[in-house]
C-alpha cells in the first residue's frame, strides 16, 4: 500500500475539502471511494484506505469510512500545515 500522504496528495482540493467536511467517521459517497481508488492507482486500489463500518445503506451496499490512521493523518497530523496536501493536487 502506498504512503497515506502520497495517496491523499493525489486527490483534488475539492475532494480533500469534501473528506474534511464529512469528518473522520463520515460515510464515503461512491464518488469519493472512486477518487481514493484513482489516487491509489486505479479501480479497487483504494481498498485499505477506506473500510466498511459493518452497516449497510438503504440499498444494501456497505457503508464505508476512512481507515482510522488515514483519518488521523487527514484530520490531525497535518492540521498545522494546511498546504501539506495541496502540493500534489
Amino acid at each position: 500500500m502506498a504512503n497515506i500522504a502520497e495517496v491523499l496528495g493525489r486527490l483534488t482540493p475539492d475532494e480533500l475539502d469534501e473528506l474534511r467536511t464529512l469528518g473522520p467517521q463520515g460515510h464515503l459517497p461512491r464518488y469519493l471511494v472512486d477518487a481514493l481508488d484513482r489516487a491509489a492507482g486505479g479501480p479497487g486500489s483504494g481498498r485499505g484506505y477506506y473500510v466498511p463500518t459493518g452497516n449497510v445503506s438503504a440499498t444494501g451496499g456497505p457503508l464505508l469510512v476512512l481507515r482510522s490512521d488515514v483519518a488521523g493523518w487527514l484530520f490531525n497530523a497535518h492540521k498545522d500545515d494546511p498546504d501539506s496536501l495541496s502540493q500534489h493536487s
